[in-house]
């Protein structure tokens, strides 16, 4: 709604925004509702940016995503190649709605001098996640089915042939990074905020990751009549390193381990 966002605005009157409202979901429900994604994530990020941009706000924080890349691509991906073809059939309806921020973004500071800038992160996880197994992204849906494989003592069963490789990224480090990208990066082009390349793990090994972190000792099954989606993404973080060579990433199994004992602990809320 843009009369409700531009209210939003007016009572608040921010400074500094991080953008991050959207329509997301997993791969599964991308693929049923691609319209649904592409109509929603448009309205929702131009009511965002022209309220800021009316309102006079400092400066803006998008958040994109890897999958918003071509599907057909080099490795690893970078900051220049996000227009350089068409995304992946699954997700094109989230994919170019997402893509509109970069060119609206550079839209407003050519023609308006605004300082509105997008982080691109790999796949994020953590405390307080979408842990819904139909519609939520593969490592909280992961958790979820572990728990309940658990309780019941049946098999695992992951969708997919477990072969796909993804870059995760702890919510907590993706925080600190925004806060960073919100005080101190002054470029209008995005920057993708993600591990390094050789923290790279199949969907298998975040699976068997999980079922380690949560004490599970049964069989792993992997249904291969459900698609796998895109097999990689591997994105570069060199943008990042340039600036903050120093900066410390969780350790993946760590990450998860805590991410598992949120969920283990906080089940009645999080299961919702």
């Amino acid at each position: 709604s843009s009369s409700e966002t531009k209210a939003l605005f007016e009572r608040h009157k921010p400074t500094h925004v991080i953008h991050l409202a959207a329509m997301v979901g997993g791969l599964f429900k991308n693929i049923r509702s691609n319209l649904d994604f592409w109509r929603t994530n448009i309205h929702i990020n131009d009511n965002v940016l022209h309220s800021a941009h009316e309102l006079g706000v400092q400066k803006v924080v998008s958040c994109l995503s890897t999958c918003i890349f071509p599907d057909k691509t080099t490795y690893p991906i970078d900051e220049t190649m996000i227009h350089n073809g068409p995304p992946h059939s699954s997700n094109f309806g989230y994919s170019y709605a997402k893509r509109m921020i970069d060119v609206q973004n550079r839209g407003y500071s050519e023609q308006h001098s605004r300082r509105f800038t997008a982080v691109i992160p790999t796949n994020v996880f953590g405390p307080h996640d979408n842990f819904n197994i139909e519609d939520g992204h593969v490592l909280p849906g992961l958790i979820h089915k572990v728990y309940l494989a658990k309780q019941s003592g049946s098999a695992l069963t992951v969708w997919g042939t477990g072969k796909p490789r993804r870059q995760f990224i702890y919510s907590l480090d993706l925080a600190r990074l925004f806060l960073w990208v919100l005080r101190e990066y002054d470029e209008i082009e995005p920057i993708i905020l993600s591990v390094g390349e050789e923290e790279e793990v199949s969907i298998r090994e975040a699976a068997e990751a999980i079922a380690e972190a949560m004490e599970f000792r049964g069989e792993l099954v992997f249904d291969t009549t459900k698609s796998d989606g895109q097999f990689k993404k591997t994105a570069s973080n060199a943008k990042l390193r340039r600036y903050l060579p120093e900066f410390q990433f969780t350790p993946f199994r760590k990450a998860v381990e805590e991410t598992c004992a949120w969920f283990n602990a906080n089940y009645a809320n999080a299961r919702k």
